[in-house]
């Protein structure tokens, strides 16, 4: 079933994201293994980092999730967990965790429902389209479950026990993510 979004192409710009101090929108998900993750579940043993990623073909996606996992007992000891999602295929998702070293859970986000939710959802312009499909092999038709070719913008939100967004980064550059500093500094 497509949503509004779905079948709206939106620019980078049009993508806000959720703010802090709203309530996360809660979700059930599917891990590389079809493992089902329930957002709402998880938040009952503490703080959830939600990571969202473009791809297994997105260099900057597999260092990010790489430093991450080289520095998630830090994450891990304050009592968080740390969840990364994609428009990724579960197949896909295995690939991203051999890339990057992710021992933490990646999800499959299906139709972009969960990025759509925290209003994080974008198509990219062609030349873009273009790098990302054929430079960069990521194959978007191919390894999303729609033909949309829509990604999320690498966004981090920190979901607190309540449910409630304490602490995000969002930048429409992909370039520029979340630090393992300002994720420790911002648990609940």
């Amino acid at each position: 079933m497509k949503t509004l979004n779905a079948q709206k192409k939106r620019t980078v710009i049009e993508a806000k994201g959720l703010s802090v101090g709203a309530k996360a929108p809660t979700f059930s998900a599917p891990d590389a293994g079809l493992n089902i993750f329930s957002l709402e579940e998880a938040i009952k043993n503490g703080p959830v980092v939600l990571i969202f990623y473009r791809g297994f073909w997105c260099p900057y996606c597999n260092k990010h999730l790489a430093h991450l996992q080289e520095n998630l007992k830090q994450i891990t000891e304050k009592g968080a967990s740390v969840i990364a999602i994609s428009p990724e295929k579960p197949e896909y998702l295995e690939k991203m965790a051999r890339k990057s070293g992710a021992g933490f859970t990646l999800l499959y986000d299906e139709g972009n429902k969960i990025s759509d939710a925290y209003d994080v959802t974008f198509t990219p312009a062609s030349v873009d389209l273009f790098v990302y499909n054929y430079v960069l092999n990521g194959r978007l038709k191919q390894t999303h479950s729609d033909d949309s070719q829509r990604l999320p913008i690498p966004a981090t939100y920190i979901i607190d026990i309540e449910g409630t967004i304490v602490w995000r980064q969002f930048d429409r550059d992909y370039k520029k993510r979340s630090t393992v500093k300002d994720i420790i500094s911002n648990l609940p």
